[in-house]
């Protein structure tokens, strides 16, 4: 049996920044320190009303295939992660697999999921190369939530950015990944939902369970979402851990969902951890959503904070409500 294993990662951002100093000119009365303080974002990418996911994730596929010299042709299957596609239908991976150039014969599909989508995704990408199925598969994750965000949106214009990554699995001799844990709670679909554009009838839509103090199409309760990763994530951690057979010290490094630095900061206080075993990479580029733990696994690559051997434990949660962990050894070593 072949294993899934973590290689290259690229990642992509739109041109347009939108930082702190510009938000303080646009709205004087905005406290940026103050927001800066809760959240740990300076600056976001924010995508040009003619640019989406497609776009972010053919530029974060081309990205990888330039850097590593890999072979598009050599890919087996494509997962799209996103929630904000280009078109209802059709499925936004099969865009990006003729953009990127793949095979015909390749597999492609699209999966909802937010801020738990990047583990989900390795775990499809795992169960597709234990099965058999794929050799090579190309995971991306990309969203453009500033589409469901008002200009004059203090809560959400400040926290989401815009970006993509594109994520390399190959099949390998051994596991690295996993034990694989989830899960999912749709009491909780009300503190973060876009309740327009879709198919339902805005008049039978569920109702945000936060009162709509702004025009966006997003709406998030933001203390409701914090209250659940506390309970939520530490309990996922442990799971992930019993199922590996590893205990705490084991683990070298935390990979958290980037959601805010106020959040992880809670979480390291409950925890017990500090700054170095549970990083933070939100300044230059806000929540991105499903692309927060690429992004901060590249950088931590990049920094000779991940090397071969390194362990660590995974955790992706959020919007849904949903969330998934699993314990990853790294075991990838090649950097341009």
């Amino acid at each position: 049996m072949k294993y899934a294993s973590v290689g290259p990662i690229a990642t992509y951002f739109p041109d347009t920044v939108e930082d702190n100093e510009y938000l303080s000119a646009k709205f004087p009365n905005w406290d940026m320190e103050l927001i800066y303080a809760k959240t740990g974002i300076r600056k976001r990418h924010i995508a040009d009303r003619n640019e989406c996911v497609s776009d972010l994730g053919v530029g974060a596929g081309q990205k990888l295939f330039e850097r590593y010299g890999i072979d598009p042709g050599s890919i087996d299957f494509l997962l799209f992660c996103t929630q904000t596609p280009d078109y209802p239908l059709p499925t936004t991976a099969c865009l990006v697999q003729e953009r990127l150039g793949l095979r015909t014969s390749i597999g492609a599909l699209d999966f909802n999921l937010g801020c738990s989508g990047f583990v989900y995704g390795l775990s499809l990408a795992d169960g597709l190369i234990r099965a058999g199925a794929a050799q090579r598969v190309l995971l991306i994750t990309s969203e453009t939530y500033s589409k469901y965000v008002h200009p004059s949106d203090r809560s959400l214009r400040t926290i989401f950015g815009d970006g993509a990554a594109a994520t390399l699995i190959d099949a390998a001799d051994s596991p690295c990944l996993g034990p694989f844990v989830f899960g999912t709670d749709g009491r909780g679909a009300d503190t973060l939902i876009v309740t327009e554009g879709m198919v339902r009838p805005k008049e039978s839509a569920i109702p945000p369970r936060k009162r709509k103090r702004w025009p966006s199409s997003l709406v998030m309760d933001g203390p409701e979402l914090v209250k659940f990763s506390l309970e939520v994530v530490p309990a996922t951690v442990d799971q992930a851990l019993a199922a590996a057979g590893w205990r705490r010290e084991d683990v070298e490094i935390y990979l958290m969902h980037q959601a805010t630095a106020l959040l992880l900061h809670h979480l390291r206080e409950k925890m017990g951890l500090n700054g170095d075993q549970m990083p933070v990479d939100l300044e230059d580029y806000g929540n991105t959503v499903s692309s927060t733990l690429p992004i901060l696994i590249d950088r931590l690559r990049r920094e000779g904070r991940l090397k071969p051997g390194t362990r660590t434990v995974m955790v992706g949660f959020g919007v849904g409500l949903s969330w998934a962990g699993c314990t990853w050894t790294e075991s990838w070593q090649t950097l341009p």
